[in-house]
């Protein structure tokens, strides 16, 4: 599975629950986009979550 190439973040395991409160298994996938990010004036193509994005934007 993708991670975010600037923090590392991945897939999280948990359990999804209903109303009368059944687990089950579940996997919480982050948010992950393929973006074009410029290093020393070269562009970048770089998978980061849409936190490091934003965080980059400012």
């Amino acid at each position: 599975m993708a991670r975010c190439e600037n923090c590392g973040k991945g897939p999280m395991f948990g359990q999804k629950r209903s109303f009368s409160m059944h687990a089950s298994k579940y996997k919480f996938k982050a948010n992950l986009q393929r973006v074009t990010v410029y290093e020393g004036g070269q562009p970048v193509r770089k998978v980061l979550c849409a936190k490091c994005i934003k965080t980059l934007a400012k």
